[in-house]
């Protein structure tokens, strides 16, 4: 399970991730990830340099789960719940400190077997950590 400190329980820090950060879709889940650097505390406009509590620097990086009636019945999300804090809690470590990750589970998670929901969650990380290219038209 994952610690308290890395796990997210407020609305509003759901919110805050879905909406500033990079959204990938793959296979049976979507992903909403915030890069320390997304945060909105650009450090070089700032004209003397600020002094840190050592807090800010060693946050943690946190996940929280979506998991909505569309994919089942209680028993089901609970499954497919589980399933996901599993695979995140062993993929956390490898973001960068201060990382924020949202894990929504599509109606295909219920069918889906672990290895393919690691699959596509691994997918989806690694996408979401891409540097975003533009697209050709």
């Amino acid at each position: 399970m994952l610690a308290a400190a890395q796990r997210l329980r407020r609305s509003s820090d759901f919110a805050a991730a879905v909406r500033g950060g990079r959204r990938v879709g793959r296979g049976a889940v979507v992903v909403h990830l915030t890069l320390p650097e997304q945060t909105g505390h650009p450090a070089t406009d700032l004209p003397e340099p600020v002094r840190t509590t050592g807090a800010e620097t060693s946050a943690p990086s946190r996940a929280g789960f979506v998991v909505s009636k569309a994919v089942g019945n209680a028993v089901v999300r609970n499954k497919v719940r589980r399933r996901l804090r599993h695979l995140v809690r062993e993929r956390l470590g490898g973001l960068p400190a201060g990382s924020t990750l949202v894990v929504r589970a599509l109606p295909p998670a219920a069918e889906a077997s672990y290895a393919r929901l690691g699959a596509d969650l691994d997918a989806a990380v690694a996408a979401a950590r891409a540097p975003r290219g533009r697209r050709p038209r």
